[in-house]
């Protein structure tokens, strides 16, 4: 009876799916060696705050907003050109924007008992703003459409709006 079941636990084993979850596409920062300071100082200006709470509510730079609107703001922040040292940029050049996308960085704060579905949406959001950004960028400054760009035009499209990201779980 032993030999049935251990065979039976064999058989479900090898032929059982077991899930490959990939999780959310990030880079990490690299690791600060040891025995030098790595805080950055970044200008308020150029930071967007966005907080996630236990309910799902969203905090953009303290004002409730919903998500649909989140990335509508982004772009604008991103894209705002404030230094007017940004060639490329079509923003307002607002005072209270970033100076320069490569400046721009995106702060997400989330309670520890916020949903993860609504952590994924925003998360989505602060993606499709960055692909609205680099898909203006290709098509605008390069003049290409998807299917033309080089591995050195994704680099260049890269630098040009690097994702700057930073995220804190709040207790």
């Amino acid at each position: 009876m032993a030999d049935i079941a251990f065979l039976l636990l064999i058989f479900f084993l090898v032929t059982s799916m077991i899930p490959n979850d990939k999780g959310i596409a990030r880079k990490l920062p690299q690791k600060c060696p040891p025995g030098t300071i790595c805080d950055t100082d970044i200008a308020v200006r150029n930071l967007f705050q966005i907080y996630l709470n236990e309910t799902g509510e969203l905090l953009v730079n303290n004002q409730l907003t919903p998500i649909d609107m989140m990335g509508t703001k982004l772009v604008a922040f991103i894209d705002n050109n404030g230094s007017n040292s940004c060639h490329y940029c079509t923003g307002a050049q607002l005072a209270t924007s970033s100076e320069h996308p490569n400046k721009a960085v995106i702060s997400l704060s989330t309670h520890r008992l916020t949903p993860y579905s609504e952590f994924i949406r925003v998360h989505d959001e602060i993606t499709k703003a960055y692909n609205e950004l680099r898909t203006n960028y290709m098509t605008t400054i390069l003049k290409k459409e998807e299917d033309q760009l080089t591995t050195d035009d994704l680099h260049e499209i890269k630098e040009a709006y690097p994702f700057l990201i930073s995220e804190a779980v709040l207790k």
